[in-house]
């Protein structure tokens, strides 16, 4: 069977004073009017006592005067604070009394049998003051737009009777109230008198409104705004004032139970009371939250904020409104006996009154902020907080003051070696600045002692003090709490340290693991600048302390507020360099990162920077682990790419270029950087002996910068030429036919043969002959060609592509490109005449005649035959070519002809033009004055239109009467047309 879970009571009422009466008076009705601080007593023989609370110190109870009401018991007293005046029930009559007791008695007379009477209160607050009269009407509580009083009308009575009076009386609608006589609910206003500005109450003046018949007899009644709601032995019923209707709003099973209502004013809800158990609902009667179950039928119930207060049996008991929890219990009379109780009249919520049938006691809230404190002192964290928000949606605290709660309760679990619960309410506090936990990660004094706010909590936590030392006094305060527990004595230190010892080392990576937790979430507020960088520095201070190396190096790259002085001896005696670095770069220091990265490469050019164990495991799997002095030389040419210090750049570059040329080529020619840097200075401060640096730095002057300066593309040229020297003399025939070619790690895709042939093909800046004197000797013939055809030495460009090369195709081409018939003779003479002691190339030669002969001189060609060339060879050759040279004469002769033809076509074309006859008499006219042309000179356009001499001045000569341009739109005639 499952257990309710035990509710924990809090102080919330203590008592502040007590009067006590005479033994001959019993005490029967109480009510108090906090704004004065009065208590009116009523007793069983009739007396009405006046009370007042001095409001010192010590909150003194002293007795002022009393009055005899009747000679019965006063059943009820009620205050109208407007009118100062209270209304008592006493002998079935209503009586009225000045504030004071000192003016007589009035007893109303109008009114017999009266058992209880409810004033009308309002839920929209109390308002000033408005006269309302019978008659007309005017303006006062206003609902569904017309006034309070006009919406009363039919039913039962009267509305308007004043004492057998008139009915233009005025009446003040915050003096209205309802009495119950038997089944009968009568309605009434209270009747005042105008003098002059002033308003005074005449008691005994009364209006009856509205008469309303119940079911049973009224045994209590409420009103809130329109509702009047009626408790009977049957039932409840909710009455609405201005249609004099009623309805059930639940019966009860027995009839002798003696129902109880009560106004919660907070909310303007009704307490409705069965026996031992409670319902709150609306001004509609509907049902809103659970319901209360009180220890037994309660003899009074009273109102204090959030909590219903219940007194039975000289016992008084608070329970929650929200949960229904009984919260706490206060022994108001040893013997038990009857009580009554009351709250604030004005429904403020601090003080409830209690008598017993002798005595009258005050209780006063617990101010909220010493409830929570209460629990805070008992390590009670999540009643107090819990109470702490449950006060802040009743708007009884602030905030602000939910917040410090939970910064409190923070600071406590904290010395309580509970962080990650504290850490919990550190996140929850909205107010709470991240500087609090400074001095729990660096001593004082430090550079942000002055920022630690001081003096903001209630006491109940000792300074902070760093982690080292929290953890150690804990520890020592729960083995002391060990030796008084085995000595039978209670300590405030959590059980489960005693079952389960705290180990240091354990609790000390909680701590910082959570405050890690905090000073990562703090990071996302709007903090000051010095806050921000107190968070950041001592953050990496725990991320070093933890040796997360990845946080470290992801907080010290990205965008940080880190101090470097504080950090950079720190992490340096660590060994933490990388993040030193990154942290340095962040804040702009490139020369320091630089020099960094620089003894890392150093210092581990063998190692890496992961855990051996995870670099093994990796090995393992086949997975390419950079090493440290690659991942040096990446880091310190990222930062190079973007700085334009010149000297900086270049006292770098050398060891970079050591580890690895990309990345040295990289950092030379970054487009990152707002200035380039000077080339002469860059090309002096390359090491010689890194030729691929040399020659990459200089192709991007040259392709990627459009560098047209001589110099550069001779150095080029120079550089391509040795390194293809060497290339070729290192690959011997003997490595080239076995397969196996010495490993060269190169910067370049492409071969550097092939670069060079491309750069002394494209380029016309470089100095060929420099390059020639390099490569004159060597086995570089296609370079030689292409340097040759630079010098324009035609016979030896031939001589390399048909001899050393044996490129028909590109010597033929290259006759193309001189565009001479010579060049092919030239070549065929190479062909039939090559040098070096070679045969004749016959084929090629045959192959010329057969691609070109056709544009060449035949006796030119049948003087260079040679007589060694076999006949059948050449002669279908020379055969076609002959029969060639036939065909294109006559194709000369043919186009001869057709040209002759067209020059005739064209003549008489011209010819017949100027012979066209246009016919003028004397009725002709101008085309565009319309003037009779007569014997006047005209002209004529193309188009056949014709104008005077006059207008053909005007009009222009490229532009007719119809607007046509001949220069933009010409004319042609079938006639100037040629045709074959």
């Amino acid at each position: 069977m499952a257990t309710k879970p035990m509710i924990k009571s809090r102080s919330i009422l203590e008592p502040i004073s007590q009067f006590n009466l005479s033994s001959s008076s019993s005490i029967r009705s109480l009510s108090f009017f906090s704004p004065s601080s009065h208590i009116y007593v009523g007793t069983l023989s009739g007396n009405l006592i006046l009370l007042s609370i001095n409001n010192n110190d010590k909150f003194e109870v002293k007795y002022v005067r009393h009055v005899l009401v009747s000679d019965c018991e006063v059943e009820s007293i009620h205050i109208f604070s407007e009118i100062q005046k209270l209304l008592v029930v006493s002998d079935g009559f209503i009586h009225f009394l000045d504030f004071e007791l000192v003016k007589p008695v009035k007893k109303i007379s109008a009114l017999k049998g009266v058992s209880v009477v409810a004033r009308r209160l309002r839920s929209n607050g109390y308002g000033p003051f408005s006269k309302l009269s019978v008659g007309n009407g005017e303006a006062g509580d206003r609902v569904g737009g017309s006034s309070f009083l006009q919406r009363f009308g039919g039913g039962g009575g009267g509305g308007g009777r004043a004492n057998g009076g008139g009915n233009d009386l005025p009446i003040d609608d915050n003096c209205v109230f309802v009495a119950a006589v038997g089944k009968k609910l009568v309605i009434v206003g209270l009747v005042g008198r105008s003098e002059g500005n002033s308003y005074d109450g005449i008691a005994g003046s009364l209006v009856t409104l509205k008469e309303i018949t119940c079911v049973d007899v009224v045994k209590d009644v409420v009103w809130v705004d329109d509702s009047i709601f009626v408790g009977c032995s049957s039932g409840y019923y909710l009455c609405s004032c201005v249609m004099g209707q009623c309805g059930l709003i639940f019966s009860l099973p027995d009839v002798s139970s003696i129902p109880r209502l009560k106004v919660l004013k907070k909310d303007y809800k009704v307490l409705m009371m069965f026996d031992n158990v409670a319902i709150i609902v609306d001004i509609h009667g509907q049902p809103v939250g659970g319901s209360l179950v009180f220890h037994g039928s309660p003899d009074g119930i009273g109102e204090l904020g959030s909590s219903v207060v219940a007194v039975r049996s000289g016992k008084m008991e608070l329970y929650a409104k929200k949960t229904g929890n009984c919260v706490q219990k206060i022994v108001v009379a040893e013997g038990g006996g009857r009580c009554v109780i009351t709250d604030d009249e004005d429904g403020t919520g601090k003080v409830v009154v209690v008598a017993t049938p002798d005595k009258v006691i005050c209780y006063l809230k617990v101010p909220a902020e010493e409830q929570i404190k209460d629990f805070l002192r008992k390590k009670d964290f999540s009643e107090a907080t819990s109470l702490a928000e449950e006060l802040h949606d009743d708007g009884e605290i602030t905030k602000e003051t939910l917040s410090l709660v939970h910064a409190q309760a923070g600071f406590l679990l904290m010395f309580d070696l509970h962080f990650e619960e504290a850490v919990n309410h550190f996140l929850l506090s909205e107010t709470m600045q991240p500087s609090e936990i400074f001095p729990f990660i660096m001593p004082d004094p430090n550079r942000w002692s002055l920022l630690v706010p001081r003096n903001r909590y209630w006491g109940l936590h000792p300074p902070p003090s760093p982690l080292e030392s929290v953890i150690d006094n804990g520890i020592m305060a729960i083995q002391r709490a060990i030796f008084l527990k085995k000595a039978g004595l209670e300590t405030g230190v959590d059980d489960n340290f005693f079952l389960n010892f705290p180990n240091r080392d354990e609790l000390l990576n909680s701590a910082i693991t959570n405050l890690i937790r905090y000073l990562k979430a703090s990071r996302e507020k709007d903090l000051t600048s010095s806050v921000r960088e107190g968070v950041d520095t001592l953050l990496m201070y725990l991320y070093r302390a933890l040796n997360l190396v990845d946080e470290m190096e992801s907080l010290a790259s990205s965008e940080n507020w880190c101090i470097v002085e504080e950090l950079e001896k720190l992490l340096k005696d660590s060994g933490h360099l990388r993040t030193l670095a990154f942290l340095c770069e962040s804040k702009g220091m490139s020369y320091k990162a630089l020099a960094i990265w620089r003894i890392l490469a150093r210092n581990y050019s063998s190692g890496y920077w992961k855990d051996p164990i995870e670099t093994n495991k990796k090995q393992e799997v086949g997975i390419n682990l950079i090493s440290g002095k690659e991942t040096a030389a990446t880091e310190a040419s990222r930062i190079l790419e973007e700085l334009s210090d010149q000297d900086l750049i270049l006292q770098h570059l050398g060891w970079i270029a050591d580890i690895n040329q990309v990345l040295a080529v990289r950092v030379l020619t970054s487009e990152k950087r707002s200035h380039q840097l000077s080339p002469d200075e860059v090309i002096a401060a390359i090491d010689p002996k890194k030729t691929e640096i040399l020659q990459r730095y200089l192709q991007w002057l040259i392709e990627d910068q459009d560098s047209d300066d001589p110099q550069f593309h001779t150095s080029y040229a120079l550089l391509l030429t040795k390194s293809a020297l060497e290339t070729y003399e290192t690959e011997s025939p003997s490595k080239k036919i076995n397969g196996s070619q010495p490993e060269r790690h190169s910067i370049f895709q492409n071969p550097v043969r092939e670069r060079l042939q491309v750069f002394l093909q494209s380029s016309d800046l470089y100095d060929p002959e420099e390059v020639l004197v390099l490569i004159e000797e060597s086995e570089l013939w296609l370079e030689k060609a292409i340097v040759y055809r630079k010098l324009g030495q035609e016979t030896l460009v031939l001589q390399i592509l048909a001899v050393k090369l044996e490129d028909n195709d590109a010597a033929e081409n290259y006759c193309a490109e001189i565009g001479r018939p010579d060049a092919y003779m030239q070549l065929l003479d190479i062909y039939l005449n090559p040098t070096d002691g070679k045969k004749p190339m016959f084929k090629a030669a045959v192959r010329l005649l057969h691609n070109h002969g056709e544009s060449l001189d035949p006796l030119q060609i049948l003087e260079r035959l040679s007589s060694n060339m076999p006949l059948q060879l050449a002669s279908d050759t020379i055969l076609r070519m002959l029969r060639a040279r036939r065909h294109h004469h006559y194709q000369g002769q043919v186009a001869h002809s057709l040209s002759r033809a067209v020059n005739l076509d064209a003549n008489l074309a011209r010819l017949e033009e100027r012979s066209r006859l246009v016919q003028i008499n004397d009725e002709s006219q101008c085309d565009s004055c319309h003037a009779r042309l007569g014997t006047k000179l005209f002209a004529m356009y193309p188009d056949d239109t014709i104008v005077c001499y006059k207008c053909f001045r005007r009009q222009g000569e490229s532009t007719s009467v119809t607007g046509r341009d001949f220069n933009s739109d010409p004319v042609f005639k079938p006639g100037w047309l040629v045709t074959e």
